[in-house]
């Protein structure tokens, strides 16, 4: 299906390789992926927005893609091109875009960027992203409820504040629930590599674990977790519903349609600044997806419960008391995180037995 509706909606190619997907009109928008749109994860999740841009505005606006584009100097030789392709918006869809990011739009100060997940701005850069560590909370409460063994593995992308702070939300809010639970930890350092993902589901299973958390992109881990029987995943970025209800009992879906759709008509507009976005559950840019009947009617209704209070603004996943690893006192009782901690957040919270990779 996935494959379908690219080739329906991508039928004109431009000479630099990227899809394309209307007539160019008012404003043309580009979109660097840094998986392939069928990856049913992060990059079909943008993709999909993209989808819904051109179904907003029709003729008005072109989109133009480019997917699998490896972080680092081929991101700015990708940027560059689309820049010089006439694109007036590009939105870069991974956080190792930020500096070639930065470094094309300094050539280009009449081109709008968007970067996904960073924090460098300029005049004509803007950022977002998702609270995606709100889900992880939901996630979290879910697996320490679950769990058999008391084992939980996740396979973690790259040590960087995001992959961080979604680790410590999803271990705080198990042991709540679940006091003897354990976090186990591969780092894969890569987002989307189906054979790399597969193994590290395997070896975590293998160790005991019985729930396996991600934050990859590819459904790889969940068929891992079919293949094993008896153990439960959950989708990571978009709602990978192929493997429910079980293995796959719950997601977290980014939703990021609303943001480009603001964006490009900002452009239109004449209005687009640069500004940083940084939305949750509550304005929802992080939707959670169905929580299956295989999971124990109290335990969803408490996952439920904590989707609501978060979304109202009533809990915040990261308030106290809470430690940090080494011990020492991060947070007070009803002490609530700042964002400032936890957008540069290079540490897990007290109870996960491991070290952050430098």
């Amino acid at each position: 299906m996935h494959r379908r509706t690219l080739l329906s909606t991508a039928a004109l190619a431009l000479t630099l390789g990227f899809g394309s997907a209307a007539a160019a009109q008012d404003v043309t928008a580009g979109f660097i992926y840094v998986g392939p749109v069928g990856d049913g994860g992060w990059t079909y999740e943008h993709n999909k927005a993209r989808l819904a841009v051109e179904e907003q505005f029709g003729d008005k606006v072109k989109t133009i893609y480019q997917e699998s584009v490896p972080e680092g100097a081929d991101a700015e030789r990708a940027i560059t091109q689309m820049a010089l392709s006439g694109a007036d918006i590009i939105f870069t869809t991974s956080f190792g875009y930020m500096d070639p990011t930065i470094a094309v739009a300094e050539k280009f100060p009449n081109v709008k960027f968007e970067h996904a997940t960073g924090y460098k701005r300029a005049e004509n850069v803007g950022t977002y992203s998702a609270r995606f560590y709100e889900g992880r909370a939901i996630q979290g409460h879910i697996a320490g409820s679950m769990t058999k063994t008391n084992k939980i593995g996740y396979i973690a992308s790259y040590p960087i504040p995001e992959v961080i702070r979604g680790i410590n939300s999803a271990y705080i809010h198990a042991k709540k629930v679940n006091p003897d639970v354990e976090f186990s930890i591969i780092w894969a350092y890569t987002w989307f590599d189906p054979a790399k993902e597969a193994d590290a589901a395997r070896a975590l299973i293998e160790n005991g674990a019985d729930v396996i958390l991600q934050h990859t992109d590819s459904t790889a881990p969940h068929a891992a977790a079919a293949e094993a029987g008896d153990v439960i995943t959950f989708g990571q970025a978009s709602d990978m519903a192929d493997y429910a209800p079980y293995p796959r009992v719950s997601s977290i879906i980014d939703n990021w349609a609303p943001y480009y759709i603001d964006r490009v008509q900002a452009v239109m507009d004449g209005t687009w600044t640069s500004d940083d976005t940084w939305d949750g559950i509550g304005p929802g840019m992080v939707g959670i997806g169905e929580i299956t009947d295989a999971v124990p009617e109290e335990v969803k209704a408490e996952a439920l419960d904590l989707k609501a209070a978060i979304s109202s603004g009533d809990y915040h996943p990261f308030t106290g008391p809470l430690n940090k690893a080494d011990g020492s006192v991060w947070l007070a009782e009803g002490e609530v995180a700042d964002d400032g901690t936890l957008l540069g957040m290079d540490f897990y919270v007290e109870g996960i037995d491991a070290e952050i990779p430098q």
